[in-house]
């Protein structure tokens, strides 16, 4: 296990500057997840940990030692990449031997570590195939176990299931959560763009916007008391609903803010009339998208199927006590809409 502590650390490619000024301490053992927009700098920064773009300015501690000049191989770390990175040729033994036998270790040792991590994610029966012999997600489990033989003080994780189907990544991702438990709490950096898998995976969350640290803080943390308008509607799945004019100057703010999940939905009466433009039934939920006259287009989710159809008036009534206000910055103002 190792802490890391990124202390003002600046990126920039020529004139673009990609990160500005992040501080962030990551502590021994935990699973944290870098979220945020493309191009905000999320992969940037996993990248400059790993020691594979050189920081332009800023201290990078892993374990207390500045590791600014540290070689890659030499900073305790491995990395799982989005694309597998396996040797085509190799079986997967050999594939994950190699960083072993690099390493000079004894084959014994080889042999022992390879078969420990094969059996850690039950790839035991693979371990004489080639990797175009495995389906995606059997080839992501050999790119983790390779990472896993080398004992490291920090995984990294950029976007590991991305290229994985719906089924195979909730699969994978369970695996993952399974895996930090088992590894005696080994700290892990984990890059995604998938509101699950941050809010599912993560003991904190760090959401990046424009090369800055927007917020830290747990999924909760994220979700129920954002620091920003752009945290509010990037953190949630489906975004929150965000209205201005005079609904939001009524109480004082710029925008008001209010999840699709807080939103009762009825044919008879509501606090909002409108006419459903588009329903969405997912089996276990339903959204209804509602053009209301006075709050524009509100988006309510409802547990279970429900028989609303395109066309029809609904009325949307948003949970007062639950909805969040922001200043014309973005900011959250502090109180919250009495009931």
């Amino acid at each position: 296990m190792a802490s890391v502590e990124l202390k003002s650390i600046c990126k920039a490619f020529g004139s673009v500057k990609v990160l500005r000024d992040v501080d962030l301490t990551l502590e021994k053992g935990e699973f944290v997840v870098f979220v945020g927009p493309s191009g905000c700098g999320k992969s940037t920064l996993l990248r400059l940990i790993a020691g594979l773009e050189d920081i332009t300015s800023g201290d990078l501690f892993i374990d207390g030692e500045r590791v600014n000049a540290v070689l890659p191989a030499k900073r305790g770390i491995s990395m799982v990449f989005q694309s597998y990175a396996l040797y085509p040729h190799m079986s997967v033994y050999e594939n994950m031997a190699f960083g072993l036998e690099q390493a000079r270790l004894g084959k014994d040792e080889v042999r022992r570590r390879v078969n420990d991590a094969a059996a850690m994610l039950q790839i035991e029966a693979y371990l004489d195939r080639k990797p175009k012999q495995l389906s995606g997600g059997q080839r992501q489990r050999v790119a983790i176990g390779r990472a896993i033989t080398r004992n490291p003080k920090v995984f990294l994780f950029d976007e590991p299931l991305s290229n994985l189907d719906a089924a195979l990544r909730v699969d994978t991702r369970i695996e993952i959560a399974r895996l930090h438990k088992r590894l005696s709490g080994t700290t892990v950096i984990y890059v995604t763009h998938d509101q699950v898998e941050a809010m599912t995976l993560a003991d904190r969350i760090v959401v990046l916007n424009a090369g800055r640290v927007e917020q830290v803080g747990t999924p909760l943390d994220l979700y129920e008391r954002p620091a920003s308008r752009f945290v509010a509607g990037f953190i949630g799945s489906p975004r929150m609903n965000f209205v201005e004019g005079p609904v939001a100057a009524s109480h004082g703010a710029h925008c008001y803010g209010i999840r699709p999940e807080h939103v009762r939905l009825s044919r008879q009466d509501g606090q909002w009339r409108g006419q459903v433009v588009l329903v969405e039934q997912l089996g276990s939920d339903t959204f209804v998208h509602v053009a209301t006259e006075e709050a524009g287009l509100i988006n309510a989710r409802a547990v279970g199927s429900h028989a609303f159809s395109s066309g029809e008036t609904a009325y949307v009534t948003p949970d007062a006590e639950r909805a969040l206000l922001f200043d014309a910055e973005g900011h959250p103002l502090e109180r919250r809409i009495a009931a």
